[in-house]
């Protein structure tokens, strides 16, 4: 099983994922929440790979700005939707899974707004809906000494956070994907009734709660695992 970073050049830049499961498997797609990276998925990925639901090939890059992809500058969310698009062009992936977290997850649907044919289920683990933020989100501090992602995207995603694009919302109703909307409950830092109304607008919507606050698939492996497998085990999963 791979477990070593690998690179690929997709819109313009150089993106760096991890790779589990045979290459001919059906794919999916893994996308971490901001400040973290594909690495973020090493503990669940490997039984994504290799579960219930038959094998996957399962990708998990790091959006630009943070791990080992680069860090140009560009941080709006469209242009981490094109990238991930272009992610999937560079490797060859034809329609796919894609589970989403947070920042991810946002990246996810944007992506399935674009691309409806391309996403055959989507996940959504406690992704907030793109409404503005009240009050806005105040200016943030820079932390101390280095760190893993590019201080620049910090403040661009800040910034669409409070005023996201009210298109965003409006083209939810373009996910034709069936999706599994999973939220962290109470302990959250997300809203739980956005979740909420997120599964009241889309065309095809499963909502779950795990009592887990913000880090799901960190916090109750297991129960976040069986969850998604069972949403992506019906069996007209086909090869890219």
């Amino acid at each position: 099983m791979e477990t070593r970073p690998h690179t690929v050049r997709a819109n313009g830049i150089t993106q760096a994922y991890r790779v589990w499961g045979p290459q001919d498997a059906p794919p999916l797609v893994l996308l971490h929440c901001r400040g973290a990276d594909g690495t973020d998925w090493a503990e669940i990925a490997p039984a994504l790979a290799t579960g219930a639901t038959g094998p996957r090939r399962v990708y998990a890059p790091d959006l630009r700005g943070h791990g080992g992809s680069d860090w140009p500058g560009g941080y709006a969310y469209e242009t981490l939707r094109d990238d991930i698009h272009a992610f999937l062009r560079a490797l060859g992936i034809g329609r796919v899974d894609v589970v989403g977290h947070s920042l991810g997850g946002a990246v996810a649907y944007l992506l399935a707004q674009y691309r409806p044919g391309l996403v055959r289920r989507l996940v959504l683990e406690d992704v907030p809906a793109p409404f503005p933020l009240d009050p806005p989100r105040p200016p943030a501090e820079r932390p101390g000494g280095g760190l893993p992602y590019d201080w620049a995207m910090i403040l661009a995603t800040d910034e669409q956070r409070n005023a996201p694009d009210p298109v965003w919302w409006d083209h939810m109703v373009r996910i034709t994907s069936p999706t599994l909307l999973i939220g962290g409950g109470p302990g959250s830092i997300v809203p739980q009734e956005q979740i909420a109304a997120f599964a009241e607008l889309l065309p095809d919507a499963r909502h779950i709660t795990v009592d887990a606050g913000h880090l799901v698939h960190e916090a109750r492996p297991e129960e976040f695992l069986a969850a998604v497998q069972d949403f992506l085990s019906p069996g007209d999963r086909t090869p890219s």
